[in-house]
């Protein structure tokens, strides 16, 4: 059995009274979050005919691929966040939801996926995890499909100084503000062993965003991917964004709890290619 890791944290014992909406905060909610945030960072792979979304939890992101598809298959190893989704879809003929263990996708049909995505769950989830999930994905996408992963960097800050410090200090070091919080992030997973686990299981790394969350440390990533076989050019950019946070304050400042739009200069826009300009990202790799 692959281990959850802290993903249990999204079980029936999580207060879902504000249905994930409080991660949405620092954007001002997550309409903000969804169009100026995720969306350019995805629109030139979308609409997309059939989409696969791993972790949905409430729905938050489901409200906006729906949009953006014919069908939409939703996988979640929590039975509550499923029963939630239902009864905030209803009847939309466009959902299928899908109970698994954590890993599989066995009830995905092969070759019948356009466009993958998970967002702020597969943070959480372990690298054993993470590597289950992609050998199965370059059966699933279709020849030219694209997935968009949200994962775990902590990992990279792994150290033996670091590993050795008992959880207590480190949580009195963290509430001083000397550490940076963890967020729950999988502290075994980092964005080399994403690119790693594509190269073994059929895929290839189309681009990643390391990004910082709520802290200074980019512990988190968005890695785009494809099969190796398809039309998209492989790349080894990785694009080194410690001002993410900024931009969400910044979208934050700009919102008013809905749509949106040019709430700052540094916050990311689509280029002509229909990818994303990081006004303040680094490259590197």
């Amino acid at each position: 059995m692959v281990k959850l890791g802290v993903i249990e944290a999204h079980d029936s014992a999580y207060d879902w009274r504000e249905g994930g909406e409080e991660w949405s905060a620092p954007w001002g909610g997550s309409a903000a979050q969804w169009f100026e945030t995720i969306f350019p960072r995805i629109q030139r792979y979308l609409p997309a005919a059939t989409i696969l979304e791993i972790g949905p939890g409430f729905g938050r992101w489901t409200h906006y691929l729906r949009e953006h598809c014919q069908r939409l298959h939703v996988v979640d190893p929590v039975a509550h966040c499923l029963e939630a989704c239902r009864r905030r879809f209803g009847d939309d003929p466009r959902l299928s939801y899908h109970p698994n263990d954590g890993c599989s996708l066995d009830m995905i049909p092969v070759g019948s996926i356009d466009f993958i995505f998970s967002f702020d769950s597969l943070v959480h989830v372990t690298r054993e995890t993470v590597a289950a999930y992609l050998h199965q994905f370059s059966d699933k996408l279709t020849r030219d499909g694209v997935g968009f992963v949200h994962h775990s960097n902590l990992g990279a800050y792994g150290s033996a100084i670091m590993n050795r410090i008992p959880p207590r200090v480190k949580k009195l070091l963290t509430k001083a503000k000397i550490l940076d919080q963890e967020h729950q992030r999988a502290s075994d997973m980092t964005a080399e062993l994403f690119r790693s686990y594509c190269d073994e299981h059929g895929l290839k790394c189309l681009g990643q965003e390391l990004v910082n969350w709520r802290g200074r440390r980019l512990i988190d990533c968005f890695t785009t991917f494809a099969r190796a076989d398809s039309k998209w050019p492989h790349t080894s950019q990785i694009l080194r964004n410690p001002d993410f946070m900024r931009e969400a304050e910044l979208i934050r400042r700009g919102s008013k709890g809905h749509v949106t739009t040019g709430a700052a200069e540094s916050v990311p826009q689509a280029d002509a290619a229909g990818g994303v300009t990081l006004a303040h990202a680094r490259s590197s790799g």
